[in-house]
């Protein structure tokens, strides 16, 4: 594998993995309407402690929750294409891509203070989260392989 083939898998991973969080954001957004609940702070307040970034408002706090979102998910999407490029194929590659996400996240929220660990979610919750990552990685993945192959 040479340098420009992996570059070249992790710009397609970053474009896989904007459409991956369009695709997650449309599930969530959704999801919050069928159960009438507000939107997640837990992308803007985690990385509100690791950054130092405090929003002066309401208008803020939401722009800056968008803008992790989408920044980290679009992110997330480059390491799906380093996978690709270390030799794990569509099925691997997102059970890989899968683990790393949502492992990540069961890891960081909790040590940042964003949201508890998920032992105290419930069931129904961490099922709820579990499903828009697997959104996330199964539109990944596919955007993935069809940037791969045209």
């Amino acid at each position: 594998m040479t340098m420009e083939s992996i570059s070249g898998n992790v710009g397609r991973g970053l474009a896989a993995g904007l459409a991956g969080t369009a695709a997650m954001t449309l599930s969530s957004t959704i999801e919050m309407k069928l159960r009438a609940r507000e939107a997640s702070s837990a992308p803007a307040d985690a990385a509100s402690a690791v950054l130092g970034v405090k929003p002066i408002d309401d208008r803020s706090q939401r722009r800056f929750n968008n803008i992790v979102h989408w920044g980290y998910g679009t992110g997330w999407g480059g390491i799906r294409g380093v996978l690709d490029s270390v030799g794990l194929g569509p099925v691997g590659g997102s059970v890989a891509h899968l683990a790393a996400v949502w492992g990540t996240e069961q890891v960081v929220l909790p040590a940042t203070g964003a949201a508890p660990p998920a032992t105290e979610w419930g069931g129904r919750e961490v099922a709820i989260d579990l499903f828009h990552h697997l959104v996330y990685v199964t539109a990944t993945g596919l955007a993935f392989a069809w940037l791969r192959h045209h």
